[in-house]
């Protein structure tokens, strides 16, 4: 990458008609990607991609110009055009980089670029082939592995000057079972910035395991009842309630824009006082954590609602400066062919004081969901809708058989100001979160919780629902 003298001159000639601020993103990319499908390896991928984005922003103008050419005359090519947002004739700058060392240590193992192909291949047939011997049932099963080694540079005119790198592994299964004219699929997967040696704490051969036992238990399971019931999240179900509940509702610049149900509510009840929900990018070996953001602030832990109360938003450097507040590191890009924005990392409900199974013991019946697909929210008035991928009926406090095809459909502070039993554990799932055309790897979690009545079935118009999505992957 480019020394510091260099990187200095790039922002001096980005600002030279007297921008507000300026930063530089030069990222190196490499990937893999091995996929099986029809019992055998359908698909090895792997490449790498350089290249760079220039930002200038000046007032509420931002200029945004990137390049896959990573030399300096390159670069002062592309910061020249980013320059042009300012509207001054010429300004006067000398930008002193200071490299700011992490204080994170993420603890990288097993470099997925040292491992051989064939041991990337042979976790993802491993998977298949667990997956198939569950049940003479499963007809297919999707199996994938991906790894990305990202090397970032990320340089601002605050003086900021960080190196990076970042790793991210996944395995995935998705199983099909059938039986006669039914149909029913199942899905598992383990994600986390950790290197190749994810797979030695969560085997590939379990993933499989799960992935079919779900489509088994889907094809055995009886349609879901539809219409207002109590629900119980299990921790096991992921945290999708918070990431569409409100998660996106609390990122900055949808709030700037009067597109939150949450704006203006700092400091008011928006949710149970049982409820605490954190977005957090310093957690270990998770797949949305990361030292510094893509605008190379430090990530921190972020309390968003505390006991109930709105204590704040996510920010990138951008919406921070209108708020007259310091950044969160909440600021990411899929790319460096992309500016960065708020995006959420792990985002989660906070452990309460309830036994998990007297929750479901206090449930005369009800709705037992497991495991949660993938969901959407209209962030201006907080209403969503996911699928249940996992669901059982609760009677008289035992959790009885099993459900397929319930949606789960309300309206995100309501339901989080209904929570009134917070269980004392914790689970995560992983995800691709779509917002504004780009993707960013997420976690997000809850524990066990207690709704005491949401609607069940149904269905959403997805034209009403274009925000925000997230993809399990």
């Amino acid at each position: 990458m480019l020394d510091r003298r260099v990187l200095g001159e790039i922002l001096d000639t980005a600002l030279q008609h007297g921008g507000d601020f300026a930063d530089i993103f030069i990222e190196n990319r490499s990937t893999t990607m091995v996929a099986c499908e029809e019992n055998r390896i359908e698909r090895i991928k792997s490449g790498t991609d350089i290249g760079a984005g220039i930002r200038v922003i000046y007032g509420d103008t931002t200029a945004y110009a990137y390049t896959n050419k990573v030399t300096k005359a390159d670069l002062l090519d592309v910061a020249n055009i980013a320059s042009q947002a300012a509207k001054r004739s010429h300004a006067d700058v000398n930008i002193d980089l200071r490299k700011v060392v992490p204080d994170l240590d993420l603890d990288i193992k097993k470099m997925p670029t040292n491992i051989k192909i064939d041991d990337k291949v042979a976790a993802v047939e491993e998977a298949n082939s667990a997956a198939r011997s569950i049940d003479h049932r499963i007809k297919q099963v999707m199996a994938s592995y991906g790894d990305v080694v990202q090397n970032v540079t990320i340089a601002n005119s605050l003086g900021r000057l960080v190196e990076d790198q970042r790793v991210r592994t996944r395995l995935s299964v998705n199983a099909i079972a059938a039986s006669g004219a039914e149909i029913q699929t199942g899905f598992e997967s383990v994600g986390t910035n950790q290197g190749f040696e994810v797979l030695a704490n969560n085997k590939a051969a379990d993933i499989g395991k799960g992935a079919a036992n779900r489509a088994v238990t889907l094809l055995e399971a009886k349609p879901a009842p539809a219409g207002k019931m109590p629900v119980v999240m299990s921790a096991d179900a992921g945290g999708t309630m918070v990431h569409e509940a409100c998660g996106h509702g609390l990122e900055a610049d949808l709030v700037q824009k009067g597109l939150s149900v949450y704006g203006g509510q700092e400091n008011q009840q928006v949710a149970s006082k049982f409820v605490t929900v954190v977005d957090d990018g310093t957690i270990p070996h998770k797949y949305g954590t990361l030292r510094f953001d893509d605008e190379g602030f430090e990530t921190q832990k972020n309390v968003l609602i505390e006991n109930g109360i709105l204590k704040g938003y996510m920010y990138d450097y951008l919406t921070s400066k209108r708020a007259g507040v310091h950044p969160t590191g909440n600021g990411r890009r899929e790319s460096y062919e992309h500016k960065p924005i708020p995006r959420m990392r792990n985002t989660y409900i906070d452990r309460g004081k309830d036994d998990p199974e007297e929750i479901v013991k206090s449930i005369r019946n009800g709705l037992l969901v497991k495991k949660m697909g993938g969901g959407q929210v209209n962030t201006v008035n907080g209403d969503f809708v996911f699928d249940v991928a996992e669901g059982y009926l609760i009677k008289n406090g035992s959790v009885a058989h099993a459900v397929r095809g319930a949606t789960l459909t309300g309206n995100g502070p309501e339901v989080l100001k209904m929570v009134d039993m917070v269980g004392n554990d914790l689970g995560y799932t992983i995800g691709t979160c779509g917002k504004g055309g780009q993707s960013a790897p997420v976690s997000d979690a809850q524990p066990t919780i207690r709704i005491p009545e949401i609607v069940v079935g149904g269905t959403s118009h997805e034209s009403d629902l274009k925000c925000c999505t997230i993809r399990r992957i």
